[in-house]
């Protein structure tokens, strides 16, 4: 194992590859409320908020709880129509996660996601006790207020020096930094990185399989503290 003994993910855009369908339930939610439709860009750049903040950042004129309530009950509608047959991970993922258990990392998730939406999608991969420890929005704070991680950190007795974070959003590497943890950039979900490069990430890659390799070669120390693909 390499310096890091706690490897933290975000969910969608990060593990799963579900940012169309978060995009498409967007837009069917502005339909059924009658708002206008905002750009896939612009859907895309709140991934990773907590859902009632992702759409005040949307729909600013949202201005009373009500109707941003009903906007997030239309959300959550027309997702879960979308997730019948659940999002697919990224290729290379479940190897890889199963491959950091084997080496002795400990795993979590702390994900704009709220609890019952991300307890039944551990459920329908029969991940429920798969992870370390889970952290969500609703039950926490939304990202980029670093609460998650810091809760997280000290359930599972880690420093913030050991810890990790890999996601796709601005808010996932602006958290980290709060928490005085280091992060990874993965460029193929809500972001490119273009744009998650400017939040100094530890490490900035395309395919899930470059984190395995990166880590592998860190355990063995064939490279030092600042990884070759940060550009």
């Amino acid at each position: 194992m390499s310096d890091y003994q706690l490897l933290i993910f975000d969910w969608d855009g990060t593990l799963v590859d579900s940012i169309g369908r978060i995009v498409e339930a967007m837009h069917r939610a502005a339909d059924a409320c009658e708002l206008r439709r905002c750009s896939d860009v612009q859907v895309k750049g709140i991934i990773g908020l907590g859902l009632p903040e992702a759409i005040r950042s949307l729909y600013p004129e949202l201005d009373e709880p009500v109707r941003v309530e009903r906007f997030r009950r239309c959300y959550s509608e027309q997702y879960l129509l979308l997730e019948s047959e659940p999002s697919a991970l990224f290729p290379g993922v479940a190897e890889a996660l199963e491959a950091f258990r084997v080496a002795g990392y400990r795993l979590a998730v702390a994900t704009g996601k709220g609890r019952n939406g991300l307890q039944r999608v551990l459920a329908q991969r029969g991940w429920l006790n798969y992870f370390d420890a889970t952290r969500c929005a609703d039950e926490s704070a939304s990202k980029p207020e670093p609460l998650m991680l810091e809760q997280i950190l000290a359930y599972c007795e880690v420093s913030p020096e050991r810890a990790l974070m890999v996601g796709d959003s601005a808010f996932d590497l602006q958290m980290a930094r709060r928490a005085g943890v280091d992060s990874v950039a993965v460029g193929y979900g809500a972001q490119p990185l273009s744009v998650l490069r400017e939040h100094g990430p530890k490490l900035a890659i395309e395919n899930f399989m470059e984190l395995r390799s990166w880590l592998e070669r860190r355990a063995t120390g064939l490279i030092g503290g600042v990884s070759q693909y940060v550009g």
